[in-house]
């Protein structure tokens, strides 16, 4: 058995929630990986959830610091052993963002946006390259997978939404930049717009969105076949590395 066949993957996950994080957390367990999840609250009920229930290893840090993010790094490193699948899954809006117009957003508020959406995932990437490039091929001819969530804003700039913009086409940016300088060494970049309300699973098994409502005739992307998504891009043959990959519900308006 080579090398690469006899270590597991090693998944990490950076943003936790109820949503992609959770439902990528418990595929990529399902499927043998060892997973961690990072957030600025490690302790939210649902990443307990998923430790109890997947043996999932809960972190905490704030990915907009550049020493908590190599910290982390080390972390599971050192516990897990050496990623070779990273998802940057930050939406980085904060509350006084939402709605507001050119000349009502507050500079300050929209920079935080930036350093929480854009500035966390070249912290996260920026890491995840640098442990990367050392792994062994494995048979897919990879050393690693990092996934880059997005929104529709990476695709168009909606009125009132412009720190939003900014930080989404900034990641797009930025994945198109790593893609370029990585792939050719054997590390897969992607970045996935979701145009789409994310509707997640409810206590009572209906899935809903905060502000959408819920999610009828499957008019809400579904976190669970995101997950599957990102799983199938982490298994790609380097002859077909897709970059850029965008999920929207068929039901969609575009």
């Amino acid at each position: 058995m080579t090398e690469a066949a006899a270590s597991p993957d090693v998944a990490l996950i950076v943003g936790g929630g109820p949503g992609i994080s959770a439902s990528c957390a418990r595929l990529f367990a399902q499927n043998h990986m060892r997973v961690a999840v990072a957030a600025r609250d490690p302790d939210k009920p649902v990443l307990k959830a998923l430790e109890a229930s997947h043996g999932v290893r809960r972190y905490g840090c704030d990915a907009a610091d550049p020493a908590a993010v190599a910290r982390l790094f080390q972390e599971v490193v050192r516990d897990l052993g050496t990623p070779t699948l990273v998802v940057h899954n930050i939406d980085g809006r904060v509350a006084g963002i939402f709605r507001k117009g050119i000349t009502e957003a507050d500079p300050g508020v929209a920079l935080e946006t930036l350093r929480n959406a854009a500035f966390s995932a070249f912290l996260v990437g920026q890491q995840a390259a640098s442990v990367m490039r050392d792994n062994p091929v494995n048979a897919n001819g990879a050393r690693g997978t990092v996934i880059f969530t997005n929104a529709s804003a990476a695709l168009k700039g909606f009125p009132t939404s412009a720190a939003f913009a900014m930080a989404c086409q900034a990641k797009s940016g930025l994945a198109q930049s790593m893609a370029r300088e990585l792939m050719p060494q054997g590390i897969h970049i992607a970045n996935v717009p979701i145009d789409a309300a994310i509707g997640w699973t409810q206590d009572d098994g209906s899935r809903a969105h905060r502000l959408a409502g819920t999610s009828v005739d499957d008019n809400m992307a579904d976190p669970d076949r995101i997950a599957e998504t990102y799983l199938q891009l982490h298994r790609q043959h380097r002859s077909t590395w897709a970059f850029e990959v965008v999920l929207r519900p068929w039901s969609e308006k575009w």
